[in-house]
């Protein structure tokens, strides 16, 4: 392959003449088609060797994402069609061949771009499985010297001879699959504490839905005093969906809660327990009045909350390897999530982790633990990415210098927003 140079723009480029202008378009055009095959290339070659070994994350659509700052549905297409165009090699060292090796030559020259070679691409998806390997390369062999003039309704109509060559009775009749049902329900916070909950449901869920809270939302019959059911049809709903959920979380089974019924944090001082007098914090997120978190002591598994003066709930020495439950309880409150700049994992998806390894001599206590993510505490572990903790108390995490050259400290400010 002949060197392609970046060609230089004139300084008074309204002075150009259209023929100057198209062949700068063109020249542009081709430097960017090598560019983006020669970035193929490493990409393949990272994808070979393995982005977890290389750099500690677990794919390499994950680690381009991070390089190029662009989301993981914008990577994977990337990485994707280099994979395709480019040989790799399996784990015992074999060479695994390209997809597609013609037009991964003819893309090396700078004469067809992304959107062509995805086209190929789709069209090869579509062969019949029962194609031989050598039909298959030959019809990638078409399409990839055809793409070197041609446009997309040329590589269209090549699909359809391709097409009525390979498969001329076409696909075999199939029973129509059935459909996946349409579900959604979306729960949301409003600002004057109460929870919006909407939904859409298929027919046969809502029909479900409907019966079970049709048996909990009949009207309380007249008690002796003579006093009849005021409450509206939507009001004896509601309440019928808390008895359901009373039971569903009451079960001995239900994952994340072993059959309490419910587990809230509260955050309250003793004096206002006592009397019932004064605010307290619900689950990090709202408030309730005290008299509210004593009624509902009565009925929830309560989890008062006391700190120090520092902040610190609890603090345990290396006698202990393992996070205990209210060390857990202490690092929700204090992350609030995966510490990890950018990440909105929630604490239930999360682990502790040492900063300093506890092999290593680490302590078991909040100095040394920080939330983290599955995919984050991989990423510390193997990779590049250092954590410690600030003088305030809260972690703070030193990219590597592919990233940032200065290495400049960052926090995930996602959960203290």
């Amino acid at each position: 392959m002949s060197e392609t140079y970046l060609p230089e723009l004139p300084q008074e480029l309204w002075r150009a003449g259209k023929l100057e202008l198209a062949h700068g378009v063109q020249q542009f055009l081709q430097v960017m088609r090598v560019a983006s095959a020669g970035l193929g290339r490493y990409l393949a070659e990272i994808e070979s060797r393995g982005a977890k070994d290389l750099f500690g994350y677990g794919s390499t659509i994950t680690w381009f994402a991070d390089v190029a700052g662009l989301s993981r549905g914008e990577a994977r297409p990337v990485v994707n069609q280099a994979i395709a165009l480019n040989p790799t090699r399996a784990l015992d060292g074999t060479e695994v061949p390209a997809l597609a090796p013609t037009t991964g030559a003819v893309a090396a020259e700078g004469l067809v771009g992304a959107e062509r070679i995805q086209q190929i691409l789709e069209i090869l998806a579509k062969l019949p499985a029962d194609t031989s390997v050598e039909d298959r390369e030959s019809a990638e062999k078409i399409l990839g010297n055809l793409a070197r003039d041609a446009g997309p309704r040329q590589l269209a109509d090549a699909e359809a001879n391709l097409l009525a060559w390979l498969d001329p009775d076409g696909n075999e009749p199939k029973d129509p699959e059935p459909k996946q049902p349409r579900r959604e329900v979306t729960l949301e916070r409003r600002r004057d504490g109460f929870w919006k909950l909407t939904g859409l449901l298929d027919d046969e869920l809502g029909a479900r839905t409907a019966a079970a809270l049709e048996a909990y939302a009949k009207p309380r019959p007249v008690d002796e005093f003579g006093q009849a059911d005021l409450r509206m049809k939507c009001e004896r709903q509601g309440d019928a969906w808390a008895e359901l959920l009373d039971l569903a979380i009451a079960c001995p089974d239900q994952p994340g809660t072993s059959g309490y019924r419910t587990l809230v944090h509260v955050t309250i001082g003793l004096e206002e327990l006592k009397t019932g007098i004064g605010k307290a914090c619900l689950d990090f997120v709202g408030t309730m009045t005290a008299r509210e978190a004593r009624m509902a002591a009565c009925d929830c598994l309560m989890l008062p909350v006391v700190m120090n003066a520092a902040g610190e709930p609890l603090d345990v020495g290396r006698l202990r390897r393992f996070v205990t439950p209210g060390q857990r309880r202490a690092l929700n409150i204090r992350d609030r999530g995966c510490a990890f700049p950018g990440c909105h994992r929630r604490p239930k998806n999360c682990h502790a982790h040492h900063i300093h390894h506890w092999a290593d001599g680490g302590l078991t206590d909040l100095r040394n633990l920080v939330l983290l993510c599955g995919f984050h505490h991989r990423l510390i572990h193997h990779g590049d990415w250092q954590v410690h903790m600030a003088a305030d108390g809260l972690p703070e995490f030193i990219p590597p210098q592919y990233l940032d050259p200065l290495q400049r400290t960052r926090r995930n400010t996602l959960h203290r927003a």
